[in-house]
C-alpha cells in the first residue's frame, strides 16, 4: 500500500493551501482598487465635469462678453463729417433760394414782366418751383442735422437712416446743381455718405450693446 494513494485512510492528510490563496473551487478574487469583476473598466475621469466642453466664445473686441468698440470709430467719423456738410449745403441752397424769392417780384418787374402779359403766368410756375426747392433744401437740413444729433447714442436706425439720407441728397444735388454748383457738390459728398455708413466699422457701433 502506497502513501501516495488518496484512497489510504492512513496515509498523510492532504495539505491544507496557505492563508490567503483563493478557496479550491471558488474564482479568484480581484485584488483591492481593480475594476469590478464582470464590469468594463470606466474610463478615467476628464477634468472638470463629466459633459463634452463648449467651443470658446469669441470676443471680437477682447475681454469679456462681446460688446462692441469703446470710441466712434474713424470710419463712421467721416460718416458724421459728410452728414455735416450736407446738411450745411442744404441750408446753403435753401438760405439762397430764399434771397431769390426776396427778389423774385423786382426782378419780374426790371425784366417788364407785368401782372397782364402771358408771360406773367410761367414767372409764376418758375416762383412755385424755386418755392418748392426751397422747401426740400430746409426740409433736408434739418433731417440732416436730427441725424447729426443721434450719431452718439442712436441704434442700427440711424445708420440705415444715413443711407437712405444719402441716396436721397444725390437726387436733390441733381435738382440744385443749378444752385453755384453747390448741387454738385452735395452729390459727391452724398456717395461718400452712404460708403462710410455702409462699413462693417460703422455697423458694430451703431450696432454695439447698450446698457
Amino acid at each position: 500500500m502506497s502513501f501516495g494513494d488518496p484512497n489510504n485512510p492512513y496515509g498523510p492528510p492532504p495539505q491544507q493551501p496557505p492563508a490567503g490563496a483563493p478557496g479550491y473551487g471558488y474564482p479568484q478574487q480581484p485584488p483591492a482598487g481593480a475594476p469590478g469583476y464582470g464590469y468594463p473598466q470606466q474610463p478615467p475621469a476628464q477634468p472638470g465635469s463629466g459633459y463634452p466642453a463648449a467651443p470658446p466664445l469669441q470676443q471680437p473686441y477682447g475681454g469679456g462678453y462681446p460688446t462692441g468698440p469703446a470710441q466712434m470709430p474713424g470710419i463712421t467719423r467721416a460718416a458724421r463729417i459728410m452728414l455735416v456738410l450736407i446738411a450745411l449745403a442744404h441750408a446753403a441752397i435753401a438760405g439762397l433760394y430764399g434771397y431769390a424769392l426776396s427778389k423774385w417780384d423786382q426782378t419780374m418787374a426790371d425784366a417788364g414782366i407785368t401782372a397782364d402779359s402771358e408771360t406773367q403766368r410761367y414767372a409764376d410756375l418758375g416762383k412755385g418751383v424755386v418755392v418748392f426747392l426751397l422747401a426740400l433744401a430746409a426740409v433736408f437740413a434739418i433731417l440732416g442735422l436730427v441725424l447729426l444729433l443721434q450719431y452718439a447714442k442712436g441704434g442700427n436706425g440711424v445708420r440705415v437712416c444715413s443711407i437712405v439720407y444719402g441716396s436721397f441728397a444725390i437726387v436733390t444735388g441733381v435738382f440744385t446743381i443749378a444752385a453755384y454748383g453747390i448741387g454738385l457738390l452735395v452729390m459727391v459728398v452724398s456717395i461718400l455718405l452712404i460708403v462710410f455708413a455702409a462699413k462693417r466699422s460703422s455697423a458694430e457701433w451703431f450696432k454695439r450693446p447698450r446698457y
